[in-house]
């Protein structure tokens, strides 16, 4: 028998996390999709209330995946890449749906959980972590000259005595104007290829770096989407993430180990935004007439019931699938493939899911009498960042085949 179930401890902390959802961002939700750029001063309450609970050893509100258990042999370094066995990723995962009902745009502005520090709890020295434990990072890898080809990193990192010079632009950073420090990939030396990208800690206030401009976006407004720029940046020499080695043996996968972290922690955003259209569809639906029921083939039924019951399967498929990979991080299995599964499932599914909502209410979804035309916009960044559904379905391809980066492309 397999329990499907959550943990009391988990369940407590997702029932934070919906509180959270509903008491603050939902009321503000419409106030800042229509107020683009502006910061959410109500948001700053919660900075607090965050760092508290990680000093308690609460489990975190929402955002990034974390937490490594201690390893006996550990030689300083990250000798556990994902997450730990008491729930870390799970928890994080959790908080994130429930943030992400509430405004996965507000989500992503919650002060010191950016998602750049899944990057920091991925690879990051144990000294590093008591540096960086506690900071709010954005994560800066898309440059003009490429978007999913995370490899094509033309960002250059050059060792000058104690600091790192780094030199390059950076684009569709989230929270790139607010976040405290920001992840950044670059390349220590182009002749070795992808072995060379390293992830670095720049902080807000190293000399060098700027915000060149904020985007205008279709959805998630409430957060802020930078362009940064690296003009002769200076950082302490400490401040890369991991080995400064260049392992060409071992390639790429040091700085990509990130995505399977992150890549589900996107799929529960997605799923929350889903279930937040399901319920708003289904109250509407209910007061129009329209019964739905799990006891009557769907084939029976009204057209909107029937396809109701389609949308909320691909709902539950997409949920217990990013279950699956931030449990698999938390038991230190190797998830690239369930990560990447549950992030094209879950992207794919809260399109389709808010856009046929707002189809299927009319006049209604396609007003702002409700937020479920807001939530369609929001959903497509969902199916886009952190590896577009076509990047992930051919991870999914490439380990289901057994074949390299080389061989299906």
């Amino acid at each position: 028998m397999i329990n499907l179930e959550l943990p009391k401890k988990l369940r407590a902390s997702a029932n934070q996390a919906h509180q959270v959802a509903t008491e603050i961002f939902r009321p503000i939700s419409r106030k800042y999709d229509l107020a683009e750029h502006e910061y959410p001063v109500e948001l700053d309450t919660m900075a607090a209330m965050v760092e508290g609970l990680a000093d308690s050893g609460t489990q975190k509100i929402g955002g990034a995946a974390g937490g490594r258990e201690d390893d006996s042999e550990s030689d300083g370094h990250a000798t556990e890449l994902l997450g730990n066995s008491n729930g870390g990723n799970m928890s994080a995962l959790l908080n994130a749906l429930e943030t992400s009902w509430g405004d996965v745009g507000l989500m992503l502005s919650i002060p010191y959980q950016g998602l750049g520090n899944a990057a920091i709890a991925a690879v990051a020295t144990d000294e590093q972590l008591k540096r960086f434990g506690k900071v709010w990072a954005s994560m800066a890898i898309t440059e003009p000259s490429f978007g999913s080809d995370s490899a094509a990193v033309t960002t250059t990192a050059v060792l000058d005595g104690d600091e790192w010079v780094l030199n390059g632009e950076k684009i569709f950073v989230t929270a790139g104007q607010r976040s405290t420090h920001i992840v950044v990939w670059a390349s220590v030396d182009k002749s070795l290829g992808r072995a060379a990208i390293k992830s670095f800690v720049v902080p807000r206030e190293a000399p060098g770096l700027s915000v060149a401009r904020l985007e205008h976006k279709l959805g998630i407004k409430a957060s802020d989407t930078a362009v940064l720029l690296l003009q002769d940046c200076r950082i302490p020499k400490d401040n890369i993430l991991g080995s400064p080695e260049v392992n060409v043996e071992k390639g790429f996968a040091g700085v990509m180990q990130t995505f399977d972290n992150t890549r589900p922690m996107v799929a529960a955003m997605a799923v929350g935004v889903a279930r937040a259209a399901l319920e708003e569809l289904r109250a509407i639906l209910t007061d129009a007439g329209v019964e739905i029921s799990y006891d009557t083939p769907p084939n029976n039924q009204h057209a909107a019931a029937a396809e109701f019951l389609r949308m909320e399967a691909d709902y539950e498929s997409a949920y217990l699938l990013s279950l699956r990979a931030a449990w698999m991080a938390d038991n230190k299995k190797p998830n690239s493939l369930e990560a990447s599964m549950s992030k094209a499932k879950a992207g794919r599914t809260g399109t389709d899911v808010s856009l046929k909502a707002v189809e299927l209410a009319g006049a209604i979804g396609y007003s702002q009498r409700t937020l479920l035309e807001k939530w369609g916009r929001d959903s497509k960044i969902l199916d886009i960042f952190e590896g577009t559904q076509q990047i992930q379905q051919l991870i999914v391809a490439r380990r289901v085949l057994g074949k390299t980066s080389a061989e299906l492309k």
